[in-house]
């Protein structure tokens, strides 16, 4: 089958969050063709350019998403009726933002997707999203009676700044993906995320039928919310955009033919974002267990005193408090060391914090020397993955007997199922979906909680057996739940499931206003070879005595064409008797 895969600051570049799963489904399942459609996040991203391509891989197209143009689509000024289309369409849009939730489904959806087949026929949607036009709207919208509380006060400035970012987030309508040649002629369409990525998804099922899935390691509407607290917007403009993507998620939940979670704490986002249960599928990330084998299946438990944690240094981590915890442990086992592994960061606030805890690591654990002529040194260590300390991931968990996690917002914790996969013992703390991943197989402690924290690394430094019984049995239970060839099977059954329920591709005129199926939309007679159905040879059409009658006022009557098609079909019906030798 041929799927499209849309994917949004991932795969197929080389920095990304999906592009490793991505890349790895890919390739796993060599037997379909892939068209990639990717949005990109900046210049920087796609100067640093694609990972190898599989040859499954077939095409491959691109839209920026940071680029301040209308790429490819022509950013004509529109003509007075394609404004007024604009205008109706971006009003309904806006009206879902402002008003009630009980009633911004159905004007979300038909804003969205009038402004998506106005984007499809004419481009342009860039400048008239942008357009003194549609501020007027917005401003309208939030004077309009009823509106939410917290738009109240939004002043010309929030309307243009709104504008701004909604154009941003919806610009995968712009690009010329949506034709027969496009997204149109793709089986199934998988989103790697949700949000932005699955909007040219929810434009191909609406004008081609083509069901989609939906995949979200990490949940679009959440990493919203965490990351909405930029200072430089007004509370008006953070709320409207709160709404639209909630009303987006509930779109892309709506429309979806499966969602796969990948965890549980996901599934529960996403249920309660309006997420149809029977429609839930989770499917665990993959990762690579061979990359891991040596140190998992070797025997070797790593130092004994050696506490390790892997994975970026940001508040949500809380290292603060996980120094903290480990200034116990040191004081009841002083041999104990703490090695904090991270890959460098690009932003001013992981430095910032990563020279935070520096800092507090330095006053906790001042140089400690053997004797009166040794060099003192620290038993808390920061280094960058890759370096001279830990050129890798395996040579880091081997030499360590316990890995730590300590955040206090965490998604999938990839770090806990790497250090799984080594066999060790883990101490974490209970949040996201680390009791649904760890599962027994290691010691869960309150978030925001050093003591208790402290008191579940003392108790696995003191306890070898224990720790090598927890290792045992955290390497099988990663094994068997979070391997790339697990999670390549699970999607491929699900792509032959939904294929299965749309086994033949439709054109787009046998696809309703909603996006279902229009029964008897070509009758049996348009796969006969013939001039009554528009095609010489193979392949079904509507034919002219079945299309619909054209409006009043044209150039040909309705009722005189419907009579004609009536009379070309006659004479083929019964041109066909005489051939056949019946009358």
């Amino acid at each position: 089958m041929r799927i499209g895969l849309l994917t949004d600051g991932g795969y197929p570049y080389v920095t990304g969050e999906s592009r490793l799963w991505c890349d790895r489904l890919v390739r796993g399942l060599a037997q379909h063709e892939f068209d990639v459609y990717a949005l990109s996040r900046s210049a920087r991203q796609e100067d640093a350019g694609w990972v190898p391509l599989p040859p499954q891989v077939r095409r491959v197209r691109t839209a920026p998403l940071w680029a301040p143009g209308d790429e490819g689509r022509g950013g004509r000024a529109y003509g007075r009726r394609e404004r007024r289309r604009f205008t109706a369409c971006f009003t309904q849009l806006a009206a879902a933002l402002c008003g009630p939730r009980d009633a911004a489904a159905e004007s979300f959806a038909e804003g969205l997707y009038g402004l998506a087949e106005l984007g499809r026929e004419y481009g342009g949607l860039h400048a008239a999203l942008r357009s003194e036009a549609a501020v007027r709207v917005l401003e309208s919208a939030c004077r309009t009676r009823g509106v939410r509380r917290s738009v109240h006060g939004a002043t010309v400035l929030d309307h243009l700044a709104l504008a701004d970012r909604l154009e941003r987030a919806l610009r995968p309508l712009s690009p010329d993906w949506y034709g027969e040649d496009g997204l149109g002629a793709v089986d199934l369409c998988h989103a790697a995320s949700g949000g932005t990525a699955a909007l040219p998804g929810l434009v191909a099922k609406r004008f081609f039928g083509v069901p989609l899935l939906v995949t979200e390691y990490g949940v679009h509407l959440r990493a919203h919310y965490l990351g909405a607290s930029d200072a430089r917007l007004s509370t008006p403009v953070r709320a409207l955009l709160a709404a639209f993507h909630n009303c987006l998620a509930a779109e892309v939940y709506r429309q979806a033919s499966v969602i796969t979670p990948g965890n549980t704490h996901a599934r529960r986002w996403q249920e309660r974002c309006g997420a149809d249960r029977a429609r839930l599928r989770t499917v665990y990330p993959g990762m690579e267990a061979e990359r891991f084998a040596a140190v998992g299946e070797s025997g070797d438990g790593g130092d004994p005193y050696t506490l390790v944690r892997v994975g970026r240094i940001e508040p949500a981590k809380d290292l603060v408090g996980l120094l903290h915890a480990f200034a116990e442990v040191r004081r009841q086992v002083p041999a104990a060391r703490l090695r904090i592994v991270s890959v460098p960061g690009r932003d001013a606030e992981s430095a910032t914090y990563r020279a935070h805890c520096e800092a507090l690591a330095a006053q906790l654990f001042p140089d400690e020397a053997t004797d009166a002529h040794a060099v003192g040194d620290n038993p808390v260590s920061f280094e960058d993955l890759g370096g001279p300390c830990a050129p890798s991931l395996t040579e880091v968990y081997a030499g360590a007997g316990v890995a730590v996690l300590s955040s206090v917002v965490e998604g999938f914790p990839v770090s806990l199922v790497e250090a799984m996969l080594c066999g060790r013992a883990t101490v974490s703390t209970d949040v996201g979906a680390v009791v649904e991943v760890i599962g027994g197989t290691g010691l869960v402690v309150p978030p925001r909680n050093p003591r208790a924290l402290a008191d579940a690394c003392l108790a696995l430094l003191r306890d070898p057996a224990r720790r090598e019984r927890l290792g045992a049995a955290a390497r099988a239970r990663a094994l068997e739940l979070f391997t790339v060839e697990q999670n390549i099977a699970a999607f491929h059954g699900i792509y032959l499931e939904l294929i299965s329920h749309t086994p033949v591709h439709r054109d787009a005129d046998a696809i309703g206003a909603d996006g279902a199926l229009l029964p008897f939309a070509h009758p049996a007679e348009a796969h006969v070879p013939g001039h009554w159905t528009g095609r010489r040879s193979g392949g079904a059409t509507t034919p002219a005595w079945a299309a619909a009658p054209r409006p009043a006022g044209g150039s040909t009557g309705g009722g005189g064409g419907a009579r004609a098609g009536v009379g070309a079909y006659a004479g083929a019906v019964a041109g066909a008797g005489r051939a056949d030798g019946h009358v």
